[in-house]
């Protein structure tokens, strides 16, 4: 890598020295205290918390009992004109189609040349704040899953041979066992939020890849409808979670003291390029 203008030849150990001081920085201004201080540090008042979380819990045993085994033996006895499509949409659910490409383009700024125009610095920096947000909100989520499905240690729809909702093996490492949440629910969820956030014309997009997503893990019998459900309230909140930590932090978004959240404008295409022009200048 070459820098131009005269500026001598910097080594790859050079570019991966300035890649991990940006991230070890912008790693620690993510776990820095929060620069907005609320009476309410949770996203919803605790009563309504606990209404919430009981309400999700009575759907979820109404699911365990009545729904489970007669949906996924309903699901298992569709034709295969059907359960095919699907088998090839629920691919698209899994974490990487999104934590790869994030986790890349995250490091590729973290390593640019810092001898630009603070113009182009501040968009930069405002563009590795997004990035990092859009990964942490699919990540952290994602991560919480992977954990949890294993200490439930639920076994998937047949496992036995038959449809048993209530077969549970907990501490199992075993993927015929880690059926509680669907980590592919989790990650649909997430990324609805967390794109929707940025992107809100896009959500009606977002919105039907989620449902597509969400119905594919019955339709193949990878899941059970209650461990979608588990799943998807696990992105849906893990990704508000995410969101509100940026928030506290100042950090793409902030919080008003009526709790209502703001997001900052991000850099405009025209700002991109100009950066990229004086990249490529260099």
């Amino acid at each position: 890598m070459t820098v131009a203008n005269g500026a001598a030849s910097e080594t790859v150990g050079m570019v991966f020295r300035r890649c991990l001081a940006n991230v070890i920085a912008a790693l620690t201004r993510l776990a820095r205290p929060a620069r907005i201080h609320l009476p309410v540090p949770w996203l919803l008042p605790r009563q309504q918390l606990i209404i919430a979380v009981a309400l999700i819990a009575a759907v979820f045993l109404f699911g365990l009992i009545f729904l489970d085994a007669a949906a996924i033996t309903a699901a298992r006895d569709l034709p295969a004109w059907i359960i095919s499509p699907f088998d090839w949409i629920t691919d698209f659910g899994k974490s990487g189609w999104f934590l790869w490409p994030l986790g890349v383009l995250f490091l590729v700024l973290a390593a640019l040349p810092q001898n630009l125009t603070s113009s182009s610095q501040r968009v930069l920096a405002s563009m590795m704040v997004r990035v990092g947000f859009l990964f942490a909100a699919v990540a952290v989520p994602g991560l919480f899953t992977t954990i949890v499905k294993h200490i439930f240690g639920r076994g998937r729809p047949f496992v036995t041979g038959i449809a048993d909702p209530y077969l549970f093996s907990p501490f199992s490492w075993s993927a015929a066992y880690a059926s509680l949440p669907s980590g592919h629910a989790t990650t649909a969820l997430s990324v609805l939020v967390a794109f929707g956030t940025l992107w809100p014309r896009g959500r009606a997009i977002l919105l039907i890849y989620a449902v597509l997503i969400l119905v594919s893990r019955i339709v193949v019998t990878a899941h059970h409808p209650t461990d979608v459900l588990t799943g998807a309230v696990v992105g849906f909140a893990g990704a508000l979670m995410v969101r509100h930590w940026f928030a506290l932090r100042r950090l793409g978004f902030s919080i008003g003291v009526d709790g209502t959240l703001h997001q900052y404008p991000g850099p405009s295409l025209k700002r991109i390029k100009s950066v990229a022009r004086e990249l490529l200048a260099q």
